[in-house]
């Protein structure tokens, strides 16, 4: 069942249905059209797949992924108004199967009495562990209710692919300051559901200030408000200190097992591959002001030394493990200048992939080929004790020659020719290459890989 686009029915009532008295003002401003959602519009706007949808009824069942505080539930609860569907709302955290149960009984028998349909809000459904997410799974698939997840993470790491599979997902964005400060003259001037019988005067400066104070979270900014309002005497001006104590301290975004720790440690690796120090810096410091391990850091240098940097300057390495014993031994406070001079170091260094790629190629070598034996002339020197002749070829000893070189094959017969690592142009890696291609003109190992185009 469906209404016309922009006449949304008192199907969704359900969902908010507590005394508006006691809902916070954040809940009480949400929007109950499609054409009052603030932000979003890449998603609702006329003409983009959800909010057409939304307004032809025909949503099915999805999954809405996005940061807190960017209207998940608000296009939760339309879908249910504009698509007459009865909404129930589960939380993941407090709420299992026998629920689900509950309201799938429910639901049957609302389709075959009445022919309405369910939607079951799911929050925070990434808290579902696979087998509750797997009992959605039959229900979702008979048409008996559809399905509506919310999740602050990514889908594909936090839904089943199965449940996934059966979902579109829509990502929600953060909420820019420009549609923070609309809800906020909204909620200050709606006599109905927001503050406006107060009279409450706030300066578009002020407005300003707590829309770049919220991060992108309509909930914080309209949650300040509402306990300003509660301080403050009707007609009173609401000023940047009543708000910042109502605030307190302002949240990092960063969460140690959700997705932002990721993401800003792949910030922090990218900036260090590209060479941006300042960057570097500041993704570090947003991990470390929030509480993360410096040594999760340290690692992750390791790692770029070898995979990024590698011979191109072969101290990256050393660095990294040095400013990771001047952590062990001085502790946080001290040792997170260490680990901040490691990151710039790296981040500073010329950089090149060639001995990542060379180890990768070798290991693949190798997998291929892991019966092949060791040359006859690489084995020990008690050739008289082999009992086959063609294996006492003797080993050259460099030192014997000039130069301490002398040409000789070191990999076994079928993979002669065979190159792995190619150095880059820069740094340290310059003078490799000029090394290697002295050899290579006398004889040794070829600089370029003549056995590629055969593979």
């Amino acid at each position: 069942m469906s209404r016309s686009a922009g006449k949304p029915g008192p199907a969704g009532a359900s969902l908010f249905a507590a005394s508006v008295r006691i809902e916070p003002l954040a809940a009480r401003m949400r929007p109950e059209r499609l054409e009052d959602v603030v932000g979003q519009q890449h998603l609702l706007a006329v003409g983009r797949p959800l909010g057409d949808a939304i307004r032809n009824g025909t949503v099915g069942s999805v999954i809405l992924t996005g940061p807190s505080g960017t209207g998940k539930t608000t296009v939760a609860s339309l879908i249910g108004r504009y698509t007459a569907q009865t909404v129930i709302v589960l939380n993941a955290v407090t709420d299992g199967i026998p629920r689900l149960r509950e309201i799938v009984v429910d639901a049957e028998r609302r389709l075959e009495s009445e022919g309405r349909r369910t939607l079951v809000v799911v929050d925070e459904i990434h808290r579902w562990a696979k087998s509750q997410q797997d009992a959605l799974l039959p229900h979702v698939e008979r048409g008996i209710i559809s399905l509506c997840g919310a999740t602050t993470e990514v889908p594909a790491f936090a839904v089943v692919g199965a449940l996934l599979s059966r979902c579109r997902v829509y990502a929600l964005r953060p909420l820019a300051a420009s549609d923070i400060e609309m809800l906020i003259g909204r909620a200050l001037a709606d006599t109905a559901r927001g503050v406006g019988t107060r009279r409450l005067q706030m300066s578009p400066t002020v407005v300003a200030w707590l829309a770049e104070q919220s991060d992108g979270d309509a909930r914080r900014a309209l949650g300040a408000l509402e306990a300003v309002a509660t301080t403050l005497v009707d007609g009173e001006e609401v000023t940047v200190d009543a708000l910042s104590a109502s605030l307190g301290v302002r949240v990092v975004a960063y969460d140690r097992v959700d997705v932002d720790r990721t993401a800003i440690m792949s910030a922090f690796h990218k900036s260090c591959r590209g060479s941006d120090p300042h960057a570097a810096l500041y993704w570090l410091a947003r991990a470390l002001v929030a509480g993360e391990d410096s040594q999760l850091f340290l690692r992750r240098l390791a790692a770029i030394a070898t995979e990024d940097i590698g011979l191109a300057d072969p101290a990256a390495l050393g660095i990294v493990m040095h400013a990771w014993e001047a952590y062990r031994r001085l502790g946080p406070a001290e040792g997170e200048r260490a680990v901040a001079q490691a990151t710039v170091y790296c981040a500073t260094a010329p950089k090149s992939n060639r001995l990542h790629l060379a180890w990768a190629a070798a290991r693949e070598a190798a997998e291929a080929t892991p019966a092949l034996p060791v040359p006859a002339h690489l084995l020990n020197s008690e050739m008289h004790l082999r009992a086959d002749e063609a294996r006492r070829m003797p080993y050259q000893y460099p030192h014997d020659f000039p130069d301490a070189f002398v040409p000789q094959p070191y990999q076994p017969a079928e993979l002669q020719g065979r190159v792995y690592y190619e150095p880059g142009a820069f740094g340290e890696e310059k003078r490799i290459a000029q090394r290697l291609a002295w050899w290579a003109d006398r004889g040794g190992p070829p600089t370029r890989d003549d056995t590629a185009s055969s593979r």
